[in-house]
């Protein structure tokens, strides 16, 4: 079987929704649905993690199996139901986080029958002036402003499970942006699965060199702009071989991150993601990965300045040894 055949399988796993998988795997739902359960009744969120991180590790030797050179048919057959799972109990979790976090802003349960959900008009009016130039087109946040205001917004909790349909899953302050063009410094810059390309534009505004891409496949839920080339990341990093790469929020547990640490021409990899590394990141590659060292004082620097708190923000910094 090519490899061809073995990545547009695992690619059209990653972009099914958990309705399409729940019936594509019902046997595999049950036991996800039915740990989901036990993980929900602890009301504690390091369950739910948990629960996460054990169909992860249940479909690792699946996963190194469909790494090796020869794969066949029955293989891949044979791997998808446990990446299935995978994908399933990161999907469901996902939901619940979400029904969880409208729950605690609205003191309702999400199903009780209380309509769409939606921001006050106080608290939507804020956030528009604070994080939006227009519609959902996002700003630099100004942090000052920031820090004083988003405690006056009663809703705030609503914000993130309302835009992360539409591909948004962060805020960047200027402060942020002013340190990461600092920190890249004249190098140029390569930011890769890099959606409707905010962060590259605000980066680009501010003097950084930077190329944005992505795959455009949330072409349901975002407008690429003409600025964004489509073009996967892997094939991206062996066409313009960048000394500096950016990610915002990565994929979970996706395959493109291992490609960056093994692109020798890579001095330095910045990732903006969360610390709930079942929603975000290629863990994995991060922990295996030698070539490269932590900057853990700049993470914790950077971190403070990635919006809003509430998503646990972490800012991760790789520098070749």
């Amino acid at each position: 079987m090519s490899s061809r055949t073995r990545d547009a399988a695992l690619k059209d796993l990653e972009e099914s929704t958990l309705e399409e998988l729940q019936a594509r795997y019902p046997a595999e739902w049950q036991t996800v649905g039915t740990s989901l359960v036990a993980a929900t009744q602890t009301k504690r969120p390091e369950a739910l993690v948990a629960f996460v991180r054990q169909a992860e590790l249940a479909a690792r030797p699946w996963r190194a199996r469909l790494r090796r050179s020869r794969v066949t048919a029955k293989d891949l057959s044979l791997a998808l139901p446990h990446l299935g799972s995978v994908r399933m109990a990161r999907l469901a979790a996902d939901q619940v986080l979400r029904a969880a976090v409208t729950q605690v802003a609205t003191g309702k349960s999400p199903d009780s029958g209380g309509g769409r959900v939606q921001l006050g008009l106080w608290s939507g009016a804020l956030i528009q002036r604070l994080m939006f130039a227009r519609g959902l087109d996002r700003r630099p946040v100004s942090l000052s402003a920031f820090r004083f205001w988003w405690r006056f917004i009663p809703d705030r909790r609503l914000l993130m499970p309302l835009v992360q349909p539409k591909g948004i899953y962060c805020f960047y302050s200027r402060e942020l942006i002013q340190a990461l063009v600092s920190l890249v410094g004249t190098r140029p810059a390569l930011e890769v699965a890099a959606g409707d390309g905010t962060l590259a534009r605000f980066l680009a505004a501010a003097g950084m060199e930077i190329q944005a891409v992505d795959d455009q496949s949330w072409g349901h839920a975002i407008t690429y702009p003409t600025d964004v080339e489509r073009l996967d990341a892997v094939s991206a990093l062996g066409r313009y071989r960048p000394s500096v790469v950016i990610c915002s929020f990565p994929p979970a547990d996706n395959p493109f991150e291992q490609q960056i640490f093994r692109t020798p021409e890579v001095e330095l990899y910045i990732v903006l993601t969360t610390r709930h590394r079942f929603a975000a990141g290629a863990e994995r590659a991060y922990q295996e990965q030698r070539a490269f060292e932590r900057d853990r004082e700049r993470e914790r620097a950077l971190s403070s300045l990635l919006l809003p708190p509430e998503i646990d923000p972490d800012v991760l910094v790789f520098r070749r040894r």
